[in-house]
């Protein structure tokens, strides 16, 4: 399954905190990949650059030069997942992305008491957020609706 990245922040010891879409926080070591694969020890050897890291476009993955890059089904499939506060949210074009919804589709589910703002969904100034669990809860599992 594709696991699509939103954020990615370099942490200390050569690990990296990755935030997927679907509101799962992971935090991923780098320093086996040292011994593993050669292009990773310039990592090892420049904390600068190591500090540089960026999602891919798309979300895809993560990168740090034209050599060095992780896909997402790596990060995801090898990285521990942590609790935040903020896991199980997702913005609505998320959500929609996911779930092969529109926006309107959420918005309204709203108005009709489907998702119950303040409960289900809240919006911080312009953006909409959702829990995970109430878009499972009323289109089943991401894709399987629309």
């Amino acid at each position: 399954m594709f696991h699509k990245v939103k954020a990615v922040n370099a942490l200390p010891d050569y690990r990296l905190s990755v935030q997927f879409a679907e509101g799962v926080t992971k935090i991923y070591d780098v320093k086996p990949l040292f011994g593993k694969w050669k292009p990773f020890t310039a990592l090892e050897n420049d904390q600068e650059l190591f500090s540089g890291v960026e999602v891919d476009k798309g979300g895809y993955g993560v990168i740090w030069n034209d050599a060095l890059d992780l896909s997402c089904d790596e990060l995801f499939e090898n990285g521990e997942t942590v609790q935040t506060p903020f896991d199980g949210l997702i913005a609505f074009t998320e959500a929609t992305q996911l779930w092969g919804l529109n926006e309107s589709t959420l918005r309204k589910a709203i108005a009709y008491g489907k998702l119950v703002n303040g409960v289900d969904a809240c919006k911080y100034g312009k953006q909409w957020v959702v829990s995970v669990d109430a878009m499972k809860r009323e289109y089943g599992r991401p894709g399987s609706a629309g």
